[in-house]
């Protein structure tokens, strides 16, 4: 990935927060049939040890036919936080000079690693659990595995396949707006508070969190 200077993410505990907070990456893997996608969604185990960065834990269906192909070199995964439109209309030195362009604003991770098949239904159960807990703990009545009866709950387990990323670098990049003058950020933040697009909001609220920084 491509990271300027001034792009490169604010510290390594942001990048952390945006592996353990994303909903779905893709996962993506060279085959001898060439380049293979799946959108998942991931669970991320942090680091246990100096020197280890992590795994990146998701499955696919069985009928999926990446986890059956050998992967050539590394995995990648890619993360991708909030996103936004820019508007050139919205940078103070639109009134000045007129010299400005659209762009986007984004933040974005490169996961690189090993990838491990569990064809385990035990690994998957807990895997599932893991999904579950972190995307239904949000809600105030939060659905459980358990509340499905539990030869369907088995069915389904038969039916995907648990996937590992071990973790041996990652590139991240927060485009925010960093190479702006103070005046351009504070337009852009404004523009995009303005729109009624969550993405934007969050786009906004991540560029005022890297100002801070």
């Amino acid at each position: 990935m491509y990271v300027p200077a001034h792009f490169a993410p604010p510290d390594d505990e942001s990048v952390r927060d945006l592996l353990r907070n994303h909903g779905a990456a893709d996962l993506v893997t060279s085959t001898a049939d060439g380049l293979v996608a799946t959108l998942l969604p991931f669970v991320y185990d942090e680091p246990a040890t100096e020197g280890d960065r992590g795994r990146l834990l998701g499955h696919v269906a069985r009928n999926n036919d990446q986890w059956r192909l050998p992967a050539l070199g590394e995995a990648l995964v890619i993360v991708r936080g909030p996103d936004a439109y820019v508007s050139p209309a919205w940078y103070a030195t639109k009134r000045e000079h007129g010299r400005v362009v659209p762009t986007w604003n984004y933040v974005t991770a490169h996961v690189h690693g090993r990838l491990v098949v569990h064809d385990d239904p035990a690994w998957v159960e807990a895997l599932v659990r893991r999904l579950t807990a972190k995307h239904e703990g949000r809600r105030e009545e939060p659905w459980s595995v358990d509340d499905a009866p539990a030869r369907f709950v088995a069915g389904q387990l038969r039916a995907i396949v648990g996937l590992e990323v071990e973790i041996t670098r990652v590139e991240a990049k927060w485009k925010l707006s960093q190479n702006r003058s103070a005046d351009d950020v504070a337009g852009t933040v404004t523009g995009l508070e303005q729109g009624s697009d969550p993405a934007a909001h969050q786009v906004a609220a991540a560029m005022r969190s890297a100002a801070d920084h």
